[in-house]
């Protein structure tokens, strides 16, 4: 049964969203100011010449192709480890079963400067030079937590008796993963996938301490803001980020809304 929201209720689920959303609308209306020294309010004047300006700058583009690479790769391995992973807590038994499944979850649960200090200590124990595979192996450590938690709870609500009878019909482990294990985790899978990209492209704590010398679109953006120049390129470049990062989130919603029922559940 559904109840009307009382006047109350929707004033502040109102001003929650406003609170939420309306620093991100600043982003956007400061893109196109005319004001290249200081956030001043009002806007003196509205141009497009910053998108211009941005486009032509080449150290954007560096930026943005190095994090558009570091997040499919680290996505990429992410949907692997996490996904083996989800399998074994899912549909196996064994010893420390539960310590395992926390351990997995447990990089996302600290702090991020915590994650890039332990990384960066590893790394020069080993004498490995920072480069962009070590900013890989730092995002991979918190993208294989969002596979994982997206993979593992739609194994949990799938049939295993669909495996089992799919193997003593004759169907080999290819086979069944191809036609009944992949087709119920595919959308949860994806989704994961999403969010672990949205959420690679835009990190900033771990990458500070694994990435050395190099500049993801992130740490481009955060050293603008300490050294600025030219002030409505940064938001220019934010607009582009929250784009980036806003839709696999979207993406990610509508593939994930409704599928509480799995193939194989029952009713």
């Amino acid at each position: 049964m559904h109840y009307k929201a009382s006047l109350g209720l929707k004033i502040a689920a109102a001003a929650g969203l406003l609170f939420l959303h309306l620093p991100i609308m600043l982003i956007f209306v400061y893109a196109f100011t005319t004001e290249d020294k200081s956030y001043q309010w009002p806007p003196p004047g509205l141009t497009l010449k910053w998108f211009a300006v941005t486009w032509n700058r080449p150290d954007v583009w560096t930026a943005l192709g190095l994090s558009l690479r570091v997040a499919a790769i680290s996505t990429a391995v992410a949907m692997v480890l996490g996904t083996l992973c989800a399998a074994a807590v899912a549909h196996s038994r064994f010893f420390g079963r539960e310590t395992v499944s926390l351990l997995v979850i447990l990089p996302i649960a600290l702090p991020g400067i915590i994650t890039g200090i332990s990384l960066r200590s590893a790394f020069n124990l080993v004498d490995i030079p920072f480069n962009f595979w070590t900013i890989v192996l730092g995002h991979a450590t918190f993208c294989i937590v969002v596979v994982y938690n997206n993979t593992v709870a739609r194994f949990r609500r799938s049939s295993g008796s669909l495996v089992e009878a799919s193997l003593d019909l004759g169907a080999t482990y290819f086979q069944t993963l191809r036609f009944i294990i992949l087709p119920n985790i595919a959308t949860a899978l994806l989704a994961g996938g999403m969010l672990a990209f949205a959420l690679s492209f835009d990190e900033v704590i771990v990458t500070t301490f694994t990435a050395g010398q190099q500049q993801t679109l992130p740490i481009w953006m955060l050293e603008e803001l300490v050294r600025p120049r030219q002030r409505p390129v940064t938001n220019v470049v934010a607009m582009v980020v929250v784009l980036v990062t806003f839709l696999p989130i979207v993406g990610a919603y509508y593939l994930t809304r409704g599928t509480e029922t799995v193939a194989g559940q029952g009713k």
